[in-house]
C-alpha cells in the first residue's frame, strides 16, 4: 500500500462546518473509497468511537481512501443535533467531498449504530454508493424497513448479544432483504464488540475479498 495522507480538516456542510478526517494514500487511482459513520452523537458518539476507527482502518488496509466526520453538533462540528434528518445531510455533504478527491470511484459506505441507519438510508439511495456496511444495527429502536428496496451489496455485523438489535430482530429484518447480503453474528459480543473488534476486522476483510474479485462497479 503507498504511504499514508492523513488529514484532519473542516468540509463544508448544510449546518455548518463539520470536522472530518482523510486517511488517503498516494495512489491516485483506488479501487474503491469509503465514507464511515459514527454512532449517536447524543450518547457520547463521535468518528473517533473503537469500533468506526478499526472499521475505517481495516478498510483503509486495502489501499482505499477512507473519510470519517463527525455529524452536526458532535466534537467540533457546527449545529445541532437532528434526530437523524440533517445528518443525512450530513453524510451527502461528506460524499460530495470524496467525490472531489476520488472522482469516479466507487463508494463503500459503512456505519455503526446511529450512524448506520442514518448512512445506510443515504447510501441506498445516492448512486455513488455501491456497496453497504451495517454495523451493530439498531433494529430494535429504529425503522431499517427502507433498506428492504436496496439492492446493493450488503454486509451486516452484529454483535450475538447487542441490546439495541437483538440476533431474532436482525436475522428477521435481513431475511427480507434483497440479495446480495451477508450477516455475521459476531458470538459473545455486545453493541461495541468489546474484546472482539479483530472479528469485526476480519468480516469486512473477507467481505472485501469477495467484493474486489469482482468488477470494480459490483465493489
Amino acid at each position: 500500500m503507498a504511504d499514508a495522507l492523513h488529514r484532519a480538516f473542516f468540509l463544508a456542510g448544510p449546518a455548518g462546518r463539520l470536522e472530518a478526517l482523510l486517511w488517503a494514500t498516494g495512489d491516485c487511482t483506488p479501487a474503491f473509497a469509503a465514507l464511515v459513520c459514527h454512532p449517536h452523537p447524543l450518547f457520547g458518539g463521535t468518528m473517533h468511537n473503537k469500533v468506526v476507527y478499526q472499521a475505517a482502518k481495516a478498510i483503509h488496509r486495502r489501499g482505499a481512501p477512507v473519510l470519517r466526520f463527525n455529524f452536526r453538533g458532535a466534537g467540533l462540528s457546527e449545529g445541532e443535533h437532528d434526530k437523524g434528518r440533517g445528518e443525512q445531510d450530513d453524510v451527502r455533504a461528506a460524499l460530495d467531498y470524496l467525490a472531489t478527491q476520488c472522482p469516479s470511484r466507487p463508494v463503500v459506505l459503512a456505519g455503526f449504530s446511529f450512524g448506520s441507519w442514518v448512512g445506510l438510508r443515504v447510501g441506498c439511495e445516492d448512486a455513488r454508493v455501491t456497496a453497504l456496511i451495517g454495523l451493530g444495527i439498531p433494529v430494535n429502536d429504529a425503522d431499517f424497513a427502507f433498506l428492504r428496496a436496496c439492492a446493493k451489496p450488503k454486509l451486516f455485523i452484529q454483535g450475538g448479544e447487542d441490546p439495541y438489535g437483538s440476533r431474532t430482530r436482525v436475522e428477521a429484518l435481513i431475511a427480507t432483504l434483497p440479495e446480495p447480503k451477508r450477516l455475521v453474528i459476531v458470538e459473545g459480543a455486545g453493541h461495541f464488540f468489546t474484546g472482539k473488534l479483530e472479528r469485526v476486522a476480519g468480516a469486512i476483510d473477507q467481505w472485501l475479498d469477495e467484493r474486489l474479485a469482482q468488477p470494480a462497479s459490483a465493489v
